[in-house]
């Protein structure tokens, strides 16, 4: 053997281990139309996000198993209270879907559990994340009545009407999400559900594409009418505050920042979800992306989808600050409420801030 060939094995050798390490850390991601391959760099998705997933269904478990204790002894007694329990729901059901993201990620599990992921549990979790942003969207509603119809009574404001809006859009979002649960058919092999779009055949594929746009329409309608509603509110508190007598500047600005502390939730954890998800699905489904911009559009998914499931820890502060009900029956409340509310209920912001 020359001195030459030595080299060369002795270099291959030395080069293998880092190859080595780069596919145990990379994914190889094809398109939709298989014409390209990219491998993904997935340390972040396997490492921090399943840390990070940890700690929101540890926390979203402990606080909305205290709401649900706490909504368990509170009556539908109103509009309000009806869309709240069914965020509550949810928010439980986002919750108990984490585990298998958790475990999928990380790769602690086998990869049948995410086939099951892709199938099923990533769709569920999707379907109540929307079910969420729409209810949402009906409380936004649902103040702005209370603002500028306090003392009016109609069909909107009765529970009746609640209970069949929550009902239609559970129904909406199952029939959404049940064909990509039904289309995703293909075999799946320990290659295939690396990606969740090559269980999908064509018709899958078209579907899904459907059910993106049309969670994309839903989202910004609700954001837009959410924003309208809120300039009319805020507006409304403005006057009122010039109106009112009260020298208490320091409860009239915790007041303020009740009145407006779902469409902060809801713009914190939903729109940075939205705006990523728009370049990342034409990435998915555009040959011309390149490699780099498509890991770069990934993580960004995954970020942001992060804050988007940090929403079952942050809708707990809703029922809390805006639902006096709920607030009264918490022991760690009860004595903060009993003062509060006396100040509150002499403010014309009342019809506004609880309910």
């Amino acid at each position: 053997m020359t001195a030459t060939s030595r080299r060369h094995r002795l270099g291959l050798f030395q080069t293998k281990p880092a190859l080595e390490i780069f596919i145990m850390n990379a994914t190889w991601v094809q398109g939709f139309n298989g014409s390209e391959q990219c491998p993904r760099d997935t340390r972040i998705t396997q490492l921090v996000f399943p840390a990070l997933y940890t700690g929101v269904f540890f926390t979203g478990i402990l606080l909305n198993s205290l709401a649900l204790w706490v909504f368990v002894h509170v009556p539908s007694s109103s509009t309000f209270i009806v869309y709240l329990k069914n965020i509550l729901v949810a928010d439980l059901i986002m919750t108990l879907m984490l585990p298998f993201k958790i475990l999928s990620d990380s790769r602690l599990g086998a990869w049948q559990l995410r086939a099951f992921v892709c199938r099923f549990s990533a769709v569920v979790f999707y379907e109540s994340m929307y079910v969420s942003i729409m209810l949402l969207g009906f409380i936004a509603f649902d103040r702005f009545l209370k603002i500028i119809r306090p003392f009016r009574t109609f069909f909107l404001k009765k529970t009746i009407f609640a209970k069949t809006v929550s009902i239609l859009i559970w129904t909406l979002w199952f029939f959404i999400s049940l064909p990509n649960m039904i289309l995703s058919n293909k075999e799946a092999t320990p290659s295939s559900v690396k990606k969740c779009a090559s269980l999908k055949g064509p018709l899958g594929l078209k579907w899904h594409q459907v059910a993106n746009d049309i969670s994309q329409f839903v989202f910004w309608t609700v954001f837009v009418l959410m924003l309208l509603f809120y300039v009319v509110i805020a507006k409304k508190v403005y006057h009122s505050y010039r109106r009112s007598k009260s020298k208490d500047s320091k409860n009239k600005k915790r007041l303020e920042g009740k009145v407006f502390i779902i469409v902060a939730i809801f713009f914190v954890c939903f729109a940075p979800f939205h705006f990523a998800r728009v370049p990342y699905t034409q990435s998915q489904t555009n040959s011309k992306t390149d490699c780099r911009m498509q890991n770069q559009l990934f993580i960004a998914k995954e970020t942001t989808l992060f804050l988007a499931a940090m929403n079952i820890c942050m809708d707990p502060l809703i029922y809390i600050f805006l639902c006096k009900k709920f607030s009264q029956r918490l022991p760690c409340m009860r004595g903060r409420t009993t003062g509060s509310n006396q100040e509150i209920h002499s403010s014309q912001t009342d019809n506004v801030t609880l309910s």
